[in-house]
């Protein structure tokens, strides 16, 4: 596991939602990788928190993943203005997670996933569709994170 660590100036937070909206977790976006608390895994899966933490150790002791590459604490604000250091699980953790959970979330987690990942083989790349129709219309939105869109500028 990686040390505990301030957020950096780079650190961003986002909300994910489900269409339906049953399901919003805000996700800390740090060192360009996403990081997940086990509470917010439990709430993107739709599960209780004991099965995230066996399917983890499971996933640590079967050598899927390791655990330095994959986990650090980094520091939260709680409600009560103290600050805590809560252990957060990266990409790689959300997505073999995705693949091991069996709940409706992780079903259309398994469902989304395979279907970028056929894009990709046949496309040699995906696109976000949205974001790109989003980008289209407000085009004062940064382009930086685009690098097709910023070419074609």
């Amino acid at each position: 596991m990686r040390n505990m660590e301030e957020p950096k100036n780079n650190s961003e937070f986002i909300i994910f939602k489900t269409v339906d909206e049953q399901v919003s977790v805000d996700v800390r976006l740090n060192e360009n990788d996403v990081w997940l608390t086990q509470d917010q895994l439990a709430s993107l899966y739709g599960v209780e928190r004991p099965g995230i933490t066996q399917h983890i150790k499971n996933i640590f002791t079967e050598g899927e993943l390791q655990e330095d590459s994959v986990s650090k604490k980094l520091l939260r604000t709680a409600a009560d203005g103290k600050k805590y250091q809560t252990k957060h699980y990266n990409l790689d953790m959300i997505i073999s997670l995705g693949y091991r959970v069996n709940s409706i979330m992780a079903t259309r987690f398994r469902i989304w996933a395979t279907k970028r990942l056929n894009e990709y083989i046949r496309k040699g790349f995906t696109m976000d569709d949205e974001r790109l129709k989003k980008q289209l219309i407000n085009p004062t939105l940064p382009r930086d994170k685009h690098p097709q869109i910023a070419a074609d500028r």
